[in-house]
């Protein structure tokens, strides 16, 4: 029989209409909001933002195993105060579970795990000495003073503070069976757990035999670096320039973690080979910036070596033949020389100068100058804690952890300690801007109370405790993407603890004390940046400057030229870096650095609120026109190099002098004498001056 097609009904093209104006309604929506959100001012933005980063499932295994096992044997053997301890130092251990080699995790998960060991000493003695608790306000002020301003050094130093001021607060507070010595040991012997686990469990696949970390780490920078020849004149080329700076820091700290934890091991052959790759590598990357400043797209063959050469350093084989080279251009001939150095260095199995550990100086201004340069100063660290930003970073942690628990006593004498805690971990000055972490702590521990209210209605037994904590252990190096999200795991996690130890009724008070820490920092944490609105930045802004400053003088300094191939010759490998040659790599490394600290804590200012961020948001453009000029030094010291004859010393000098200028203004003047718009014309004059130094075609009669 005949097949016939229906006829078209009027409900039929009715409902296809109606499915039609739906779709239409939604993309005009969904327009619109677009609208709103790309208007929307960056404190009302940052809030949402969510890193994407791939899923550390190693991590998430150790996680997995930490806390959550360690609870398990305390309700087993019904010691529930010692698993409590060692669970949360399992907790904060797999916080600073960051990715790295095995032994760079032994730093960041140690040194902040003996803090916090401290801190559970110290609290524990102060709760038996001292009969009242109003005593704790005077001495967490102290103490937050100090873990403020220790925040400005760096990561592991930051993550030690911080945990040394939690634990004395939460030991303080939170009664727990037990010593004060056998309550820290409980807590060092949790991330003690957690470190076995990063160093017990490695990968079934180990690719490169020794150092399999390190030389991942190493590996890193070489595809670094294809990835920054390749994005030349494109839109990323920035970005791929900064991940470069970072993956030559993450291997430098990898190096020499390893001669720290092993200082017998200094003429070791795999390390000291592995030393020289990165030194190696960091003579590629100067070299590359020189192409990087042309702006132009490269050929696809100068990326093909660097992505050789990683490979080389992951497997522990040979390169291979790399791509001949073809030096059309200054900056062409010294990366075609730097990698024909590296051809070389890779082709040994031994280095070439037995018992001398191979590295690139990470600290220059530690150590002494070079004839004729730079001076050391002062440590930079030291500086930090002791300057303007440590001063402003450690009277923000002590005011909002001393109000809250000055505010505490009269509300809760059971829980008192849970507003100053929640208010260390708000006020902490490197996590982000105050409101938006305010806002994700307080939806996160909402989010966090509700899911656990629901499991203690849904589930019975001493057990079910445990399993939460497996579940939320695995998933803190997971939630670390977004704040509220990883409040929310650590919120059902401690409240599991809390359960296990017997207070069951903890859940409704941990809800009452955020929101009341949330509010005292948000008024007492916004107090202390009113006072000096964007001056933490501009002081930072300065000292980068300062070292750029050294850079630029060290880059345009007269040295040994090496010797420039004619016209379509062969370009020979020359002579191993000197050390003046490694000297001015770090100061460059050194200027980078700070800048990029400084722009990271520029983009935290721009999210504060508009009357607190101070102009913070107008130093952007400054900070990449400084970037600029640390580019453009580089490229006038390849020159320089390559045969180009090295500026006047009455010429660098003035161009170091005024980025001297540039430094003391962002140093004495305030945002509305010297705005951005003003610091970065004159940043761009500069570089536009460096870049005319020296040119090309300037060869040495």
């Amino acid at each position: 029989m005949p097949r016939t097609d229906r006829p078209r009904t009027p409900a039929g093209r009715s409902s296809r209409d109606a499915g039609r104006t739906l779709r239409a309604r939604c993309a005009a929506l969904g327009s619109a909001l677009g609208t709103l959100w790309a208007i929307a001012p960056p404190w009302v933005r940052h809030p949402f933002r969510w890193q994407r980063t791939p899923v550390p499932w190693p991590a998430v295994l150790r996680g997995a195993l930490g806390a959550g096992p360690l609870l398990g044997v305390s309700v087993a053997t019904g010691h529930g105060g010692a698993g409590v301890m060692a669970g949360v130092g399992a907790m904060l251990a797999g916080v600073n579970d960051r990715p790295g080699t095995r032994r760079t995790g032994i730093a960041h998960i140690g040194v902040p795990a003996f803090a916090g060991a401290t801190g559970v000493l110290v609290g524990s003695v102060f709760s038996l000495l001292v009969p009242s608790a109003w005593w704790a306000v005077p001495l967490l002020f102290a103490v937050g003073l100090v873990s403020g301003a220790v925040s400005v050094t760096g990561p592991v130093l930051s993550a030690a503070a911080m945990q040394l001021l939690v634990m004395m607060t939460v030991s303080a507070g939170m009664p727990l069976p037990g010593t004060p010595w056998f309550k820290a040991g409980c807590f060092l012997g949790g991330a003690a757990w957690l470190l076995l686990l990063r160093l017990a469990l490695r990968p079934l696949r180990r690719r490169g035999g020794p150092l399999d970390g390190e030389r991942a780490a190493v590996a890193q920078v070489y595809d670094a670096l294809a990835d920054a020849l390749e994005a030349v004149g494109r839109p990323g080329a920035v970005g791929a320039r900064r991940r470069l700076t970072a993956a030559l820091d993450r291997a430098d700290e990898a190096l020499a973690m390893r001669r720290f934890l092993h200082p017998r091991r200094r003429s070791d052959r795999h390390g000291a080979v592995l030393g020289e790759r990165l030194a190696t590598a960091a003579a590629l990357c100067e070299a590359a910036v020189a192409l990087l400043c042309e702006g132009r797209q490269l050929p696809a063959r100068l990326a093909r070596g660097p992505r050789r050469l990683a490979e080389a350093v992951r497997t522990g084989e040979p390169p291979g033949a790399l791509p001949a080279p073809a030096s059309t251009t200054p900056a062409s001939s010294s990366f075609d020389r730097a990698l024909l150095e590296a051809a070389r260095t890779f082709a040994r199995t031994a280095p070439a100068e037995p018992g001398k550990p191979h590295t690139v100086p990470a600290e220059p201004l530690e150590a002494a100058g070079p004839p004729g340069g730079p001076q050391p100063r002062r440590s930079g660290r030291r500086r930090g804690v002791f300057g303007p930003a440590g001063r402003e970073y450690g009277l923000q942690v002590a005011v909002c952890v001393a109000t809250g628990a000055a505010v505490a006593q009269p509300l809760s004498t059971e829980h008192w300690y849970w507003i100053p805690m929640t208010a260390a971990f708000l006020a902490k000055p490197d996590l982000g801007p105050l409101f938006s972490r305010t806002v994700n702590r307080f939806a996160g521990t909402v989010l966090g109370v509700l899911c656990f209210g629901l499991l203690t209605v849904v589930c019975s037994g001493p057990w079910w405790p445990v399993a939460v904590a497996v579940a939320t252990g695995a998933l803190i190096p997971v939630a670390t993407r977004h704040f509220a999200l990883q409040t929310f795991v650590i919120t059902v996690l401690v409240l599991s603890f809390v359960f296990t130890a017997g207070d069951t009724q903890a859940a409704g008070a941990r809800l009452t004390h955020t929101a009341v820490a949330c509010g005292i920092v948000l008024i007492a944490g916004h107090l202390t940046l009113a006072l000096a609105p964007g001056a933490r930045v501009r002081h930072r802004f300065a000292g980068a400057v300062r070292t750029t400053e050294e850079y630029v003088r060290c880059a345009l300094a007269a040295r040994t030229p090496a010797p420039v191939p004619a016209a379509g010759a062969p370009v020979t490998a020359g002579t191993p870096p000197s050390t003046g040659d490694a000297q001015r790599r770090a100061l460059r490394r050194a200027a980078y650095r700070a800048l990029g600290e400084a722009r990271v804590l520029a983009d935290t200012a721009a999210a504060e609120f508009p009357s607190l961020r101070g102009r913070a948001n107008e130093l952007l453009p400054a900070l990449a026109a400084a970037e600029s000029v640390v580019d453009s030094a580089t490229a006038c010291s390849v020159r320089i190099a390559n045969g180009a004859a090295p500026p006047a010393p009455e010429q660098a000098a003035r161009l170091a002098a005024e980025l001297a200028d540039v430094a003391h203004r962002l140093e004495t003047h305030g945002p509305r004498r010297d705005s951005g718009p003003r610091l970065q014309k004159s940043l761009t004059a500069l570089d536009a001056r460096l870049r005319a130094t020296s040119p090309a075609g300037d060869r040495p009669r």
